[in-house]
């Protein structure tokens, strides 16, 4: 209630330090993911045992796409720039944030290689296209990094999301999903990468 009875530049200043702070707390769950990844430590395992300190912030590692959290930091730093200051925090969580796509699937690459799998033309599945889970939006999703960086090693890449429009897929990023069922994508995978959390997959 607060918030609507600002003035509409004050909402928009607002709701820009909000996806900004959101920003830079995810990168540093993705740094932390990156760092208990190099360490063999289960990160899931570490936030879960965090959490049971009552001020704990409980933020998960993953891709920061949509049209909020990863834009509007750019505002800030673009603004801040023009008045001579660089912002170096949310400059670095802004470009830790853009690259966890390629590190997902470098990670998947590393995997793959240590089991003795040959990455060159493997049959790849991807879950999830959209930029957050159960919902149809695919603005500037970071599954399209995954997607580019494991279409290096192979052209056999399924991409299946029950949510994103195929069409709007097609018509935005030249990539045609799969539209059989899931129950239907029974053809042997080398490599699953789940990208979404869509509640049909965790079920």
């Amino acid at each position: 209630a607060r918030t609507k009875r600002l003035p509409l530049r004050w909402q928009r200043r607002q709701k820009i330090i909000e996806n900004s702070q959101r920003d830079v707390n995810i990168a540093f769950m993705n740094e932390l993911a990156k760092i208990f990844n190099a360490m063999g430590i289960d990160t899931h395992e570490v936030i879960e045992a965090a959490s049971t300190k009552w001020n704990f912030i409980k933020l998960s590692p993953g891709l920061v796409g949509g049209h909020c959290i990863s834009v509007d930091p750019y505002y800030l730093i673009q603004k801040a720039q023009v008045y001579g200051v660089l912002p170096r925090i949310m400059f670095s969580a802004r470009r830790l944030n853009d690259g966890m796509g390629a590190y997902v699937a470098n990670q998947l690459i590393k995997t793959m290689n240590l089991k003795g799998l040959v990455v060159k033309n493997a049959n790849f599945l991807i879950l999830g296209f959209t930029f957050k889970e159960n919902c149809p939006d695919i603005r500037n999703t970071k599954v399209i990094d995954i997607y580019h960086s494991l279409a290096e090693y192979s052209d056999n890449i399924t991409v299946f999301d029950p949510w994103a429009d195929p069409d709007t897929v097609e018509r935005d990023y030249s990539i045609s999903l799969s539209k059989k069922p899931l129950s239907a994508l029974n053809a042997s995978f080398d490599a699953v990468i789940l990208a979404v959390a869509h509640s049909q997959f965790l079920n």
